[in-house]
């Protein structure tokens, strides 16, 4: 060993007693065919998912003139309508309840479902900007469109608390079935809203698409009239909606009801079926999204 003058280095004397240097060369190549969902990144980013739903919790309510009280209009604005247009005009049957205590027990659900399917279809072309900028599971995007109907579900279901003490119509024990009803119609807006987030992203006029699918999906669920007057032969076909064993499954659990347990079953293996399409979509044309957004 000596001590280079120069670079004030030591080197070996004898260069050819070092070992060979050997080079690493590390190739990225991108994944073909199906992707699964890596559940430990979604864990490992989930504190992400918590910034991204309170972000749009103060977007929604920030610089507004009516603020959340828009999530306490918008049902009751909705179920004065329908209770006179359907209740009093139409004389549509409410399984001998009051109309605006049985229209607004299916408003509960739908609304929640239909605003988180229209936010979390628009979610990716709206952040366009942060899925070019920063990596991260792009699945907290459109989840996150229905974190925040979350917190209007929680305002508008305190509004029907007070409804039905002013009705006099209090639920009995199966109003413990209501967490697990809206864990359903969590998993149906998440699968529906993350394949139509995947198809917008590629095809724009989507976004034209998705109200009017909305719209006409609430006249095919039972939110104004009630299953009941369908006939019997026929209520296999509107079994084939999960919307209507859901809010059929509100409506029990909040107005002492029997459970149609067959509609809630067929409800659930297909909202589980469309949380799987919804997944398998989005992870297909995930890779695509930076480049087309």
């Amino acid at each position: 060993m000596k001590l280079d003058a120069n670079s004030g280095f030591i080197a070996d004397a004898d260069a050819g007693s070092l070992p060979p240097a050997v080079s690493t060369v590390t190739v990225i190549q991108p994944q073909r065919g199906w992707r699964a969902v890596d559940a430990r990144e979604l864990w490992l980013y989930h504190e992400l998912l918590f910034f991204l739903i309170w972000r749009d919790i103060k977007v929604r309510y920030k610089q507004t003139v009516i603020g959340a009280a828009w999530a306490i209009l918008q049902p009751v604005c909705t179920m004065v309508i329908f209770s006179v247009i359907f209740g009093s005009f139409a004389k549509i049957p409410s399984d001998g309840v009051p109309y605006p205590v049985f229209v607004y027990a299916g408003l509960l659900p739908w609304l929640f479902f239909a605003n988180a399917v229209s936010q979390s279809s628009q979610s990716l072309v709206a952040q366009s900007q942060l899925l070019t900028k920063v990596y991260f599971p792009r699945l907290f995007i459109p989840a996150s469109s229905i974190g925040v109907g979350l917190v209007d579900f929680s305002l508008s279901f305190c509004v029907y608390l007070g409804l039905m003490v002013w009705f006099a119509h209090l639920p009995g024990l199966s109003v413990l079935l209501l967490p697990g009803l809206l864990f359903l119609t969590v998993l149906t807006a998440l699968g529906v809203g993350i394949f139509l987030a995947s198809i917008t992203v590629t095809y724009r006029d989507f976004r034209i698409v998705v109200p009017f699918m909305v719209q006409v999906w609430m006249y095919l669920s039972p939110v104004v009239y009630s299953v009941t007057i369908v006939p019997e032969q026929y209520r296999w076909i509107m079994a084939l909606n999960p919307m209507t064993g859901i809010i059929g499954g509100f409506r029990s659990a909040l107005l002492n009801q029997p459970v149609d347990w067959n509609a809630l079953g067929i409800s659930t293996i297909i909202s589980s079926t469309l949380l799987i399409i919804g997944v398998a979509n989005f992870r297909r044309t995930e890779r695509r999204f930076a480049d087309i957004v």
